[in-house]
């Protein structure tokens, strides 16, 4: 299967998956195209926009999300996010109250999911990767926010528990993993070797060895295993071919421009 890259009649640009649209789920991809926001956060930028210092303003963010949910078509679904600290939290937005807030600060969460049609989930990302997931049949959907931390901490399982917890199975359950940093690109040092190596997540195609003490990590491939390992049939599990790192035109990067980057997200919703 494959993305497709849209423009919306505002300018906003974003990624489809086609695993997820041919299952009838509404989501998308943001890039950092088509917002508000002045350098070096141009231009739609997503991120939070609550850290003591932060240079971007939430009034530009919040405009930012304006022109994105009407560019997806959910504007008028009510937007859950979470303050993302790179752990295995998992936060159900419909049966939690607390978590649906329209300004910050957000509860602390890297993984989102719903059962509300009149809900939209998501999370950010600049090189981390994004994963949507959804079972049709169960009407269950979730965002998930992995970086290699939680990768190897397991939040992808943990989202997965909860929705199989809810009536979710594996079996029909459809993925995309969205852009984020690329086996290429992402040079790590020893103590993620080991992380991935302890997590089960070894080979070829995962870590790839190279001088002392560094070596290749890939996001998107250990998060493919990750699935397959718990039910998902490879088919049903897309994956974007974009590197944020090497996409300057396109896509925020956190390794790339370090504190003063954006961020984009991933959104879905029944």
């Amino acid at each position: 299967m494959a993305f497709e890259t849209l423009t919306s009649a505002s300018g906003v640009v974003w990624r489809r998956s086609s695993v997820l649209r041919q299952a009838g789920i509404p989501h998308a991809f943001s890039t950092r195209c088509g917002g508000v926001s002045p350098a070096p956060f141009a231009s739609l930028n997503l991120g939070l926009a609550d850290a003591p210092g932060d240079p971007d303003t939430w009034d530009r963010v919040r405009t930012n999300w304006g022109l994105a949910m009407q560019a997806f078509g959910m504007q008028d679904r009510v937007l859950v996010r979470a303050r993302q600290v790179h752990g295995v939290g998992v936060i159900q937005a419909d049966r939690d109250a607390g978590a649906v807030r329209a300004e910050p600060p957000f509860a602390d969460a890297d993984a989102l999911l719903t059962g509300d049609p009149a809900q939209a989930v998501s999370v950010r990302v600049a090189d981390c990767a994004p994963v949507l997931l959804a079972d049709p049949e169960a009407r269950l959907v979730a965002a998930v926010h992995a970086g290699w931390r939680g990768v190897v901490g397991g939040v992808v399982s943990a989202t997965m528990r909860a929705l199989v917890g809810r009536g979710a199975r594996p079996d029909r359950m459809v993925a995309a993993v969205g852009p984020c940093i690329g086996r290429a690109a992402f040079e790590v040092g020893l103590e993620v070797v080991e992380a991935f190596v302890a997590a089960g997540l070894s080979g070829h195609a995962l870590v790839v060895p190279e001088t002392p003490g560094k070596g290749r990590a890939d996001l998107q491939g250990a998060i493919r295993q990750q699935l397959q390992t718990l039910g998902l049939r490879g088919a049903a599990i897309d994956s974007a071919t974009v590197c944020t790192l090497s996409t300057p035109e396109s896509e925020f990067s956190f390794r790339r421009e370090g504190a003063r980057s954006g961020r984009m997200a991933a959104i879905i919703g029944l």
